[in-house]
């Protein structure tokens, strides 16, 4: 087990061929928002107190760096990467007459998910696998084809890697005629993923699937006040909500093993209340006896400087079950009609 202490971050920003400049010795400040959704991840960084050259390199009108990397970890371990994507704005501000900064937003697989286009047919007897894989092969060779040319597009090429990440076993029955797969990529994936009940999106440069009813086969991570539990995990309407010492072993889609005590959500106490306490209950907003959560979002958030570096999780149970009884006593019947005056 980490000792949580002596953190240690690296941010690097790189051209397209990929040798970058590390900024992880100064003063960074930086957020990350990442979730199980198509929906590129997010990554906010600031660097404070560049030498003018060095923030012109970054921000100037013809900017040198194209891609972002953020890893980070302990004195007893090696960094891990919680972010990657191409950067998107680059901002040159000042906090006061002391500190000035160079803000860096970035999205994970932007590229690929906003201009990858595919047109192509699967044969007859073609497997789920097969069409998925085709349709991640676009993404990569989308990628390539614009990293070789990139003046044959409107944006250029951050040269980011997009790679196929975790997908699950899909069933081996081929289809009984052909198949057409035309438009934007993103929405084919939406579409056959759905098909399938899984869901699809990009965790740093990887596409990966999930299903809705499951989670990435993996190890759970252990979550207690001893591996770096940040006060109490609160049960919301949104998932439960937990907050750690940052911690880059919390991977979307996997699962963590809670063993803490959770403060649970108050239910409505009216007869309207009833349908919504139901579906809440029945949902996997509950809470598993058994500890396991499935991480659905997981937000990075840190200050080499400050205090700040936490990672905040929004998790949903595994396989929990809750009894009936439980959500019928948790609304108020009146015994009797309130008589008009």
């Amino acid at each position: 087990m980490s000792q949580q202490y002596l953190r240690q971050c690296s941010l690097v920003v790189a051209p397209a061929s990929g040798q970058g400049l590390e900024l992880g010795a100064l003063r960074v400040v930086f957020q990350t928002n990442r979730g199980d959704i198509q929906t590129p991840n997010t990554c906010d960084a600031k660097v404070y107190n560049l030498a003018p050259a060095t923030a012109r390199r970054i921000a100037g009108k013809q900017p040198e760096f194209t891609q972002l990397i953020l890893k980070v970890g302990y004195s007893d371990q090696p960094v891990a990467q919680i972010f990657a994507g191409s950067i998107k704005q680059v901002r040159v501000g000042r906090e006061d007459q002391k500190n000035s900064y160079v803000a860096i937003t970035a999205a994970d697989g932007d590229e690929a998910y906003n201009f990858a286009s595919v047109a192509f047919t699967m044969a007859k007897n073609s497997t789920p696998a097969n069409a998925i894989q085709s349709l991640i092969g676009t993404m990569v060779r989308n990628q390539q084809a614009l990293a070789q040319s990139p003046s044959a597009a409107v944006f250029s090429s951050s040269g980011q890697q997009i790679t196929t990440g975790y997908v699950p076993p899909l069933p081996n029955n081929g289809s009984v005629r052909g198949q057409t797969f035309y438009g934007s990529v993103r929405d084919q994936m939406r579409w056959y993923c759905d098909t399938f009940d899984c869901k699809w999106s990009i965790q740093n440069g990887a596409v990966t699937v999930i299903p809705k009813t499951g989670y990435i086969p993996a190890p759970a991570v252990e979550i207690s006040p001893f591996t770096g539990l940040i006060g109490v995990p609160e049960q919301t309407q949104n998932g439960l909500k937990v907050r750690v010492l940052m911690n880059p072993a919390i991977l979307i889609g996997q699962t963590i093993k809670l063993n803490s005590d959770i403060n649970q959500y108050r239910y409505g106490l009216d007869n309207q209340s009833i349908p919504f306490n139901r579906q809440l209950a029945a949902s996997n907003v509950k809470i598993n006896p058994d500890g396991m959560y499935y991480v659905m979002r997981a937000e990075h958030s840190g200050d080499t400087r400050g205090t700040q570096w936490y990672t905040d999780l929004t998790c949903l149970a595994v396989d929990a079950t809750v009894p009936i009884n439980n959500v019928q006593q948790a609304a108020i019947t009146p015994s009797a009609a309130v008589p008009r005056y």
